[in-house]
């Protein structure tokens, strides 16, 4: 093979520069197989080099943190009692764009391999997906395949898929979202070390054969969808759900053998990103031959057998003399388990075939806080930004006749066209493809709440998560956006009784050499660090996702192509006791229903504005992250003193779809009323019904218990107000009108999405 030059590496996505300090490490020219590694150990996906500076200024501390960002395959928190909890949140976005069954199936198996690859049993799963226009055949193609992958694939796998989030937005037309979230369960002390050390210590990959699927995934990931990205097939990988679950109970039996050194699951640039990752981290090298790796097609070439990004796969360092330990327990699960090298002390990566030496590398250089490159990328504020804030509310016609009193038809009109809509109607069609109760106690399926809530076996624990996101939003204003989406996914813990503990995040972007693109991602990291630091929230560890944009061929890439910035949120809550568990619904005909914050004038980047007006530009909605904390100790004392009998916050669809959505569970009704005198005379209709300014949660309370709850908030200096009674009749009133019915509109709210859908 010809001498590698920089038009190789620009072929390989390599920058010249970056070709010049590869010559400059080795001393020499590298080979194509040498180039190969470098060009997927220092893609974006692998080297975080555009991202590192900024991701460094999270805040990663906190009492109960096990691991820091970045020491782990996942976030590892105390959560007592010798337990711990793992956790995190990765993209498989590009290859859903080209193949979404595939992509999505084997996002769910990358992430829960990072969890078990760790010791811990992962149990639950949870997933956040973007998609385009749903009128649109592609959209709908992709959504088939993307929710069908993730419902097969983890359905099978056995681990429950408990919640989500779904969002439809024509900037996500030709790229979409595809986030998967998983969690599990370890003892303090067993967790598993992604390391390699102990010179002659056996070296095995375990799991399926390598395959010729996912080759150059990593770098596919770090550029731009294009009209060549469908000719890129091959870099998305393939799973097998059955093979995983071997794997898992392999994996878990191998750590609690007391036999394995370290650890590490075979996920983007597979082969050379394992063995360099642990290999760095434990400072010894490795002699690995290629020739023993088990492959499902003959004359792999040796970059091949590197770069595969073959699902289900394990390399693992043994303890010299253990050896038959793990061939027993791996044959007994019937996969392979094949020594491929040994540790050395040379903190050099040499891969043999056939005896001859084909790639010799540092270790170090190919990781990140190694030898990887990091950028100090120019950002500057996009032009949208300022058109944004120019939006006047006052030439949006409100709901209605005069000053005081509102038109009750254009109320009733608005209200079903919001539960109607896909960003807010039910997403049955979605979660009835997933098993919610397989293999756990999810106590959160048949009692509806703000967050999943999963039962730790053998304890009184439960752990919180959601994961969230408005990107509409983060493009509005990036800081105060994202400062939204950590505030939001801690409300919803709060809401469902959790206490919240830590966050992992995936962030969506566009290409990062878009300065505008990247003056989002600065400063939504600047709004996650000041959240993050007021919920006392540490950063365990997440995802970097660039290039989500279209770029046409000869076209300079424009923050317009890029995809709305989003940020996405999982957070952990901790449960302690199922009777501190709060639920959305309400109960009971006479509960008396508050809302817990205050009401504003304010419709901006509502789905109301967005979606019924057709207004596309508007100010980030109505946030004060200090009002919020406040809100939020407030909202969890209430919950653990049995003040409330439901707690469901107000976000997407505003104040009504927040009260539609607590009676449709049990077919209730509820009866509110804004005085005409105050509120109906300082306030639009349309804000208080539909606007969507934040820190507001709707709580229903028993007659009995609604003077101490006042007297509770008024203690606290929380201001709330009282909106009326929660009914058994089923119908909507809002002053005397009835707007709809539980009855009418629970089949529309339920069965919108599906009819699109087919």
């Amino acid at each position: 093979m010809e001498t590698p030059t920089v038009e190789t590496a620009k072929k390989l996505g390599l920058l010249p520069e970056e070709f010049d300090k590869i010559n400059e490490i080795l001393g020499r020219t590298p080979n194509f197989t040498e180039l190969s590694i470098y060009s997927v150990m220092w893609s974006e996906h692998c080297s975080y080099k555009n991202s590192i500076v900024w991701l460094k200024k999270l805040p990663k501390e906190s009492p109960r943190m096990l691991a820091k960002a970045g020491e782990e395959n996942a976030g590892l928190v105390d959560i007592g009692d010798g337990l711990a909890c793992c956790f995190k949140i990765e993209s498989h976005n590009h290859p859903s764009a080209i193949e979404p069954y595939q992509g999505a199936a084997t996002g769910v198996g990358g992430i829960n391999r990072d969890i078990f690859t760790m010791g811990a049993r992962p149990i639950a799963q949870l997933n956040s997906l973007r998609f385009g226009n749903l009128q649109l055949d592609k959209t709908r193609w992709l959504m088939r395949g993307v929710v069908k992958g993730i419902g097969d694939y983890g359905n099978a796998f056995g681990v429950p898929t408990v919640g989500g989030e779904l969002h439809f937005d024509d900037c996500y037309n030709n790229n979409p979202l595809v986030n998967a979230f998983s969690a599990g369960i370890v003892e303090v002390g067993k967790v598993a070390k992604a390391i390699s050390k102990g010179v002659g210590n056996p070296v095995f990959i375990v799991g399926s054969a390598t395959g010729k699927d996912g080759i150059h995934g990593a770098t596919f990931a770090s550029e731009d969808i294009s009209e060549k990205s469908t000719a890129k097939l091959p870099a998305v990988q393939v799973g097998d759900p059955f093979q995983e679950k071997l794997l898992l109970e392999a994996t878990l039996e191998i750590i609690n053998s007391g036999a394995v050194v370290g650890i590490q699951d075979m996920g983007a640039a597979g082969i050379i990103c394992s063995t360099s990752e642990m290999s760095a981290k434990g400072e010894h090298g490795m002699e690995v031959w290629l020739d023993k790796v088990p492959t499902r097609q003959p004359n792999m070439k040796p970059f091949e057998i590197l770069l595969s990004e073959s699902q289900e796969r394990m390399l693992i360092v043994v303890e010299k003399g253990k050896e038959e330990v793990i061939r027993k327990i791996f044959d007994k699960w019937d996969l392979n388990c094949e020594q491929i090298g040994v540790v050395t002390d040379t903190q050099r990566l040499h891969f043999y075939q056939n005896g001859e030496l084909v790639a010799d590398v540092p270790a170090e250089t190919l990781v990140l806080g190694g030898g990887a490159p990091v950028y100090h990328r120019e950002y500057k504020e996009p032009s949208y930004y300022a058109a944004y804030k120019k939006f006047d509310i006052t030439t949006i016609k409100d709901c209605k006749k005069d000053l005081y009193f509102p038109d009750w038809d254009k109320v009733r009109e608005v209200a079903k066209f919001l539960l109607a809509h896909p960003n807010i109607c039910s997403r049955r069609w979605v979660y009835e493809q997933y098993d919610s109760m397989v293999g756990t106690a999810n106590t959160s399926t048949n009692q509806p709440s703000d967050a999943a809530v999963v039962n730790v076996r053998g304890t009184d624990k439960h752990i919180v998560i959601s994961v969230d996101c408005n990107s509409r939003y983060v493009k509005a204003d990036p800081e105060i956006g994202t400062q939204i989406a950590v505030s939001e996914a801690a409300r919803n813990v709060v809401c469902s009784g959790g206490e919240p503990v830590a966050i992992t995040n995936n962030l969506n972007f566009g290409n990062p050499y878009n300065t505008e693109v990247y003056w989002q991602f600065v400063h939504a990291i600047l709004g996650m660090k000041k959240a993050c630091e007021a919920f006392g929230t540490p950063v365990t560890g997440g995802n970097v996702s660039f290039y989500n944009q279209s770029t046409p061929k000869n076209t300079p890439t424009s923050v317009e192509q890029a995809v709305n910035p989003t940020p996405t949120i999982g957070m952990l809550g901790l449960l302690e006791g199922i009777d501190k568990k709060m639920t959305l619904d309400f109960k009971a005909a006479g509960d008396m229903i508050y809302m817990i914050g205050v009401h504003r004038n304010d419709i901006n980047c509502s789905e109301y504005l967005y979606s019924y007006h057709g207004v596309k530009q508007s100010p980030v909605p109505s946030f004060d992250l200090d009002e919020e904390v406040k809100l939020q100790r407030v909202l969890l004392e209430a919950i653990q003193t049995g003040l409330i009998t439901s707690a469901h916050d107000v976000s997407d669809g505003g104040l009504f779809t927040t009260l539609a959505e607590s009676a449709m569970p049990r077919k209730m009704g509820f009866d509110i009323h804004f005085d005409e005198g105050t509120i109906l005379k300082h306030f639009r209709i349309d804000a208080l019904l539909f606007g969507e300014s934040q820190s507001r949660v709707v709580v229903s309370v028993k007659p009995e218990k609604s003077q101490q709850f006042s007297d509770f908030l008024r203690t606290h200096n929380q201001l709330f107000d009282y909106l009326g009674t929660v009914t058994a009749d089923g119908n909507f009133v809002i002053n005397g009108n009835i707007i709809t019915s539980a009855s009418e509109i629970s089949g529309v709210y339920e069965e919108s999405l599906g009819k699109v859908m087919g």
